[in-house]
């Protein structure tokens, strides 16, 4: 590749990863064309941007951006792809779905290898639960305002019937 061309593509990663928050590094190899293009398929649905990249670009611009993301260099092997996401569980529940129905779990693709998710680094696949089960911030404030409706319904339930259990009793009082 032409020092040229590497600038161009070293820029395009670097652009990518400033505009999504969340990241996730997959393996594909061995996936044959159709399962590839149900991959594709699936982010697309999911508003995932999937990009296959060079491990050395990648390397090189993680490193540019902060040397935390160093760890995640043992995983830079073999072919990789870049999963970007807005919601930071997006591209784990694709991944999930793709792979639930696999017989044999080790040979299940796409297989994660790591995931920068929530301002967080999981490396390994055993964390692909832990990512599924990350909630979005919609979902998390829509948790805090259920939880916070909650006693406020129970006050008003209990003063309604409570209401009509005093009118009732009078009612009665008032017949006799």
């Amino acid at each position: 590749m032409k020092k040229e061309d590497k600038a161009i593509v070293l820029d395009k990663i670097s652009a990518l990863l400033d505009e999504y928050p969340h990241f996730y590094l997959a393996d594909i190899e061995g996936l044959n064309a159709e399962d590839t293009m149900r991959l594709r398929r699936e982010c697309f649905k999911a508003g995932v941007k999937l990009v296959m990249v060079k491990n050395k670009l990648v390397k090189r611009v993680l490193h540019e951006k902060n040397e935390e993301f160093a760890q995640l260099d043992t995983v830079l092997k073999g072919n990789t792809v870049l999963m970007l996401c807005e919601q930071a569980n997006a591209a784990a529940k694709v991944i999930k779905s793709l792979t639930k129905d696999a017989k044999d779990k080790k040979l299940a693709k796409p297989e994660l290898k790591a995931a920068y998710a929530q301002e967080g680094f999981y490396i390994g696949a055993e964390h692909l639960e832990t990512l599924v089960a990350i909630k979005s911030r919609e979902e998390l404030l829509a948790e805090v305002i259920s939880l916070l409706e909650s006693p406020i319904k129970n006050v008003v339930s209990s003063l309604q019937s409570s209401g009509s259990t005093i009118h009732g009793l009078l009612k009665t009082l008032e017949e006799r």
